[in-house]
């Protein structure tokens, strides 16, 4: 495990070493020609006292070998023993291989980390594949609510996440500004406009906007137009009132993002699709048809439906089974106009056509059934040749002490996103919302996120670099020549005696950073960024459990003022630290601050 390449970590290197170890038995061995050896994993064991790391590498290729899989692990370790970085190799169990490294490999390690600064981590894994990720598309009908943040901010994390495993992502928005809400919502800002004008209109009716937030655009419309909308029957200030609308709500949209550091690539608009001189939903339609995947039909009733809400007739439907689906899909409604699922293939067969064939959609809880006949209806338009993810944000509960917070006046139904991020900044709503799994209900509490205490797992994670910055602060009284500027510090360090960092708890703290670049590929891989708030919330949690535990045990302080050397190499640890820290707060979009008051 010498001479390991900046561009391979630690765990990739073991299983580089680990899968030519097997290839040399295999060709020793003469096994069968063509063994897929990419099923061998290394991976941290479950058990920190099994030691650094194991691999299943003797379970999965005894059959191929025609060993029993304790006879090959034996083999196996009789090679890894002869590693000299390699300190111990056990058996365990059927066949399993622990293996414990010296503790070099871990001074190694941190050297690395000082030399890559803050590309320590960053991985090829997604080789430069394109991925299309669409997050948010809020209906642009009014401000934002907390329940949108939460699919704000898991999405834009995920981007940052694939961006810096590697992957060319595509941040997308898609407008939909196509269906009966839009219509809703230019009748309710053409009774602002009226207002405007200095008519009463009394209280909203119901089945329209009621929130003050399309008085600004009654009043844009009257200073733009006069009173002359008023002299216009329906069908002519309809589309006049609804593209100013929908503009000025994605203006709003758009600012609302912009305060938790959201900025889309693409915002693509659903009436695009229709409204370009050729029609793309029918044109998608005729080339779906032509492939066989469109037929006239009748669906069976839907299970637990009331009869009433079922209409018998002959349909126009996707063959969406013949793709993984329960049921086959309608597309046309009974007044003739296409379902939004129409909408919705045309749109994705428009990704295609853009490129991707890596595809990921965030959806809200409320649109869990939808997702097979997504995926189904990427792998009918591209020929099974692109993939769709759908990762689906579930609820968020607004309290405060514990408290549900009671809806937003200038909303009129529900709490603004704004008003969220105004409260307790952006840097605790966007780690608040990602730590937690993204398919698991998420209790936000406003009191909670503003406490300075390890309850509060935003506040711990930045203490951490501030704390890291403090040490370096502190430490120039010992080592004067400390540089200031982060990648100078981190270089001048590089040469720092860190096998001296010989004590568990160093070494321990030592092994947490170097899991950084493997939580990163396995976290964009699952497209799960929630890993890397919790890996930060436990790398914060063991730095500063060491750094109290020099308060006890006066050896094992960060700076000793009687050893220069020893300071040096644990301000290299720190610097260790605030890197990776640093690193993944940037990951998630999140601040990684010098000092904390």
């Amino acid at each position: 495990m010498s001479d390991k390449p900046a561009s391979q970590h630690l765990f990739a290197d073991a299983l580089a070493r680990v899968q030519a170890i097997c290839a040399a038995l295999a060709a020793e061995g003469q096994w069968p020609a063509g063994i897929d050896f990419s099923r061998v994993v290394v991976e941290p064991p479950r058990d920190a006292s099994h030691g650094d790391m194991a691999t299943n590498a003797a379970m999965v290729l005894a059959k191929d070998a025609k060993l029993k899989p304790r006879d090959l692990a034996e083999k196996i370790a009789e090679k890894l023993r002869a590693d000299d970085l390699v300190a111990a190799v056990e058996i365990a169990g059927p066949g399993f291989i622990n293996l414990t490294l010296k503790p070099q490999v871990w001074a190694a390690e941190l050297r690395t980390m000082l030399r890559e600064g803050a590309s320590y981590g960053k991985s090829a894994v997604g080789h430069r594949e394109k991925v299309n990720v669409e997050y948010v598309s809020a209906n642009p009908t009014g401000p934002m609510h907390v329940g949108h943040c939460r699919g704000a901010v898991f999405g834009d994390a995920l981007c940052g996440l694939l961006d810096f495993a590697g992957y060319d992502v595509t941040r997308e928005y898609y407008i939909n500004d196509a269906g009966a809400q839009v219509d809703v919502l230019a009748r309710s800002a053409y009774l602002r406009y009226r207002e405007a004008l200095g008519e009463t209109i009394g209280e909203i009716p119901e089945g329209l906007y009621p929130g003050d937030y399309l008085v600004p655009v009654g009043q844009a419309l009257a200073a733009e137009h006069g009173d002359k909308l008023k002299t216009m029957p329906e069908s002519a200030w309809l589309p006049v009132v609804r593209a100013k609308a929908i503009d000025m709500m994605m203006d709003m949209i758009k600012g609302d993002l912009a305060a938790l550091n959201i900025k889309h690539d693409v915002f693509f608009s659903e009436r695009s699709l229709v409204e370009t001189g050729n029609n793309k939903v029918t044109e998608t339609i005729d080339f779906l048809r032509a492939k066989g995947d469109i037929y006239e039909g009748r669906l069976p009733p839907p299970k637990g439906k009331p009869v009433e809400d079922y209409e018998d007739r002959i349909q126009t439907l996707f063959r969406a089974t013949a793709y993984g689906d329960d049921v086959d899909r309608p597309l046309i409604k009974s007044d003739g106009s296409y379902t939004y699922f129409a909408s919705d293939i045309a749109y994705h067969k428009n990704k295609v056509d853009r490129g991707f064939l890596d595809m990921i959609d965030v959806f809200g809880a409320d649109h869990g059934g939808y997702i097979k006949r997504m995926q189904a209806a990427v792998k009918g338009v591209s020929g099974g040749k692109a993939a769709l993810d759908v990762k689906v944000v579930q609820l968020v509960r607004l309290l405060r002490n514990g408290e549900q917070v009671r809806m937003s006046k200038r909303s009129g139904d529900f709490v603004t996103l704004r008003e969220v991020v105004d409260e307790v900044g952006s840097d605790a709503v966007r780690f608040m919302m990602l730590f937690r799994k993204n398919d698991a209900t998420l209790d936000f509490d406003l009191a909670k996120v503003l406490e300075q205490s390890k309850d509060n797992p935003v506040f711990y994670v930045q203490y951490g670099h501030a704390r890291g910055h403090s040490i370096f602060k502190n430490a120039r009284e010992v080592v004067p020549d400390l540089p200031e500027e982060d990648a100078v510090r981190a270089a001048w360090l590089g040469s720092a005696p860190v096998e001296r960092l010989t004590d568990p708890a160093e070494l321990d703290l030592l092994k947490r950073l170097a899991l950084y670049p493997r939580i990163i590929e396995g976290a964009a891989l699952a497209h799960e960024p929630h890993r890397i708030a919790f890996y930060l919330y436990d790398l914060a949690s063991e730095f500063h459990a060491l750094w109290t535990k020099g308060r006890d045990l006066p050896y094992l302080r960060f700076i000793m003022t009687n050893d220069a050397e020893i300071t040096r190499a644990r301000l290299a640890m720190v610097q260790g630290v605030v890197s990776v820290l640093a690193s993944g707060l940037a990951v998630l979009g999140v601040h990684a601050p010098t000092e904390m008051r």
